[in-house]
């Protein structure tokens, strides 16, 4: 609830929001349960899942020593030029090509992430795709055909595919648990939300202390209410006791 002052300002009561929430806590475990529960459902009948494949490169130079440290600076430089080659539109066209899916190669570009794990000369190839058969072949053509391409440009030794990628069992996206507890949150936060604002906007005077707390005036007398007292007369009343006739 609000309290006004004279100089505009409200003060809300947080006790009295503490007990607007204790008092609807049922309402609200309900509400955090179904955001969770439609949550579920949605995740589980209307997002497509999303599968990943791998593949593996090693980067080489025609001095390949796997003790030199020069060799090994060099190599991971080289991941960085390699890097831009492999998403380069002609490679990503002649993989389109090649595999005949529907496609074009700014999605499949999108589609397409490298990473080089620190101080390596490893490239990790991913495809994501909708289909986990598709993913797999996009991901191993795109690694030999690259290999082959990078080695005709830059006039050095090609990286080798060192692991093609497998056919993904599960999906990367999109996360149950994830979005079930998003989903719980939500509830949790529009139920919370309700509450608060309906007890705020509660002004509504109640008993003899919410005139004083909002008007600012003092209570010199109350009234009770005549239907309060009528019960509380009735159920009062003392009963009657029959007398019982002595028989001669």
């Amino acid at each position: 609830m609000e309290k006004t002052h004279g100089n505009g300002e409200m003060e809300i009561d947080l006790l009295e929001i503490f007990y607007a929430l204790k008092k609807r806590a049922l309402i609200i475990v309900a509400v955090l349960l179904a955001g969770a529960v439609l949550a579920g459902i949605y995740t589980r009948m209307m997002v497509t899942p999303v599968y990943r494949a791998t593949s593996t490169m090693l980067v080489l130079t025609k001095e390949t020593t796997l003790t030199s440290l020069a060799d090994l600076q060099l190599g991971s430089q080289l991941t960085k030029d390699y890097s831009m080659l492999i998403t380069s539109r002609t490679v990503l066209q002649e993989v389109i090509d090649e595999l005949g899916v529907d496609m074009r190669y700014e999605s499949l570009k999108e589609a397409v992430s490298i990473n080089n794990p620190s101080d390596t000369r490893i490239l990790e190839l991913s495809v994501d795709n909708s289909d986990p058969q598709i993913a797999q072949e996009l991901v191993n053509a795109l690694a030999n055909i690259s290999s082959e391409y990078i080695g005709n440009q830059m006039e050095v030794v090609p990286p080798k595919v060192i692991e093609e990628a497998i056919v993904p069992e599960k999906p990367i996206s999109p996360s149950m648990s994830r979005n079930v507890a998003m989903g719980a949150l939500a509830g949790l936060v529009l139920a919370v939300g309700v509450v608060v604002l309906m007890t705020l906007m509660d002004d509504s005077i109640k008993s003899e202390d919410d005139i004083e707390k909002y008007l600012g005036l003092s209570t010199l007398a109350s009234i009770p209410d005549r239907k309060d007292y009528i019960s509380g007369k009735t159920d009062n009343r003392p009963k009657k006791r029959r007398k019982r006739r002595k028989r001669k």
